[in-house]
């Protein structure tokens, strides 16, 4: 991990990250990877949606020949300061008791990453703890967020530093050889701060977004439900842009990762979304540039409510329908490895050639 302990990004101007630029995936390259597709002994289009999934690794990376053997889960782990409101069963204690479990590799994440050949890279973006964690990348903005219940979470410089943080990263990932990254998370409280942000943004219903997290009593969730409404009324945030909503209500594990999702898009490289508050950073991203979704690939349609309505207004279509709510990226390294069973089919095929009989044709 040591290779990604580089110097973070400088600038919190708001300008430098909405003029970024983000490309259109190669569409020429899509279309002759689906013609290879085409010309492997199975039915045309037999492998389902890994076809056009392995088609659109193609084409945000402009090779026809698919390598995603190196991979690497980016776990942005972060506290969040509404958690004294009573929003959630467990202190932010545990938010640092599970990073020390991830840097040996003994969480969830970890354990499923080692068996298929994937690192796990946790991230102290804002864990609210006195003293640095060994074996963690250090790039903590703030010792977690503050309490959006009283005051914005963070400020615009905190949040653009956040986001820079996670493009950084993918860039270092890139230049190291990873060739797909997933995304992951560790806060406690983070299911409200993704609730807040989504419910902001898509301008919908507190209750068609909130869920119980890990397990809320049902005074609980009622409270969480009326900190998340409070605040969106509190700070307007209907009527903000997406910065503004993601500093005001959000964390820094999701302003990270939507740096991630950013830098991805920048750098040309797929990234894989774990569950709902990837799905968060992921909308926040795709709102602040446009185009960053053709970059990003679904991995599973969690628990949380949230769930169907982002999938809907982001068009994206994951094939992992199990109602995980692990968190940690650990639906995402699933994806990873079905992913690499579809591409045993298509780097090791089997032509029509070979077995001497004619292919079949598109009509």
């Amino acid at each position: 991990m040591e290779c990604l302990e580089k110097q973070r990004w400088k600038t919190s101007d708001r300008d430098a990250l909405y003029q970024l630029r983000i490309e259109r995936p190669d569409e020429a390259v899509r279309k002759q990877v689906q013609r290879n597709w085409d010309m492997v002994a199975k039915p045309l289009d037999g492998m389902g949606v890994f076809e056009q999934l392995t088609c659109q690794i193609g084409a945000i990376t402009g090779k026809t020949q698919i390598n995603i053997e190196k991979k690497a889960v980016l776990v942005m782990c972060a506290d969040n300061g509404v958690v004294e409101e009573g929003i959630s069963q467990s202190g932010q204690e545990v938010t640092a008791a599970v990073a020390r479990e991830m840097t040996r590799n003994i969480s969830s994440v970890g354990k499923m990453a080692s068996t298929i050949g994937a690192e796990v890279f946790p991230v102290d973006i804002g864990i609210n703890c006195p003293e640095e964690i060994p074996g963690m990348i250090q790039k903590c903005v703030r010792k977690g967020t503050r309490n959006f219940r009283k005051e914005p979470a963070m400020t615009e410089e905190e949040a653009l530093q956040a986001i820079f943080t996670g493009i950084e990263l993918v860039a270092e990932c890139k230049e190291k050889g990873y060739q797909i990254l997933a995304t992951g998370e560790m806060g406690i409280g983070n299911t409200t701060t993704s609730s807040a942000v989504i419910a902001s943004l898509l301008k919908c219903d507190i209750g068609t977004v909130t869920g119980r997290g890990a397990g809320l009593s049902d005074a609980g969730f009622m409270r969480k439900q009326q900190i998340i409404a409070e605040a969106i009324e509190k700070y307007h945030l209907r009527e903000k842009d997406p910065l503004e909503v993601l500093r005001t209500v959000g964390g820094l594990d999701i302003a990270g990762l939507a740096g991630v999702c950013i830098g991805g898009a920048v750098h040309h490289v797929p990234v894989v979304l774990d569950g709902v508050i990837s799905f968060a950073a992921a909308l926040a991203a795709e709102r602040i540039l446009p185009g960053v979704k053709e970059y990003l690939i679904p991995s599973h349609k969690g628990k949380e409510p949230a769930f169907q309505i982002l999938l809907e207004e982001m068009g994206l279509h994951p094939v992992i329908d199990g109602r995980l709510a692990l968190g940690e990226g650990t639906g995402a390294v699933m994806m990873f490895a079905l992913l690499d069973l579809a591409l045993s089919v298509y780097e090791n095929k089997t032509t029509f050639a070979d077995i001497e009989i004619l292919p079949y044709e598109r009509f």
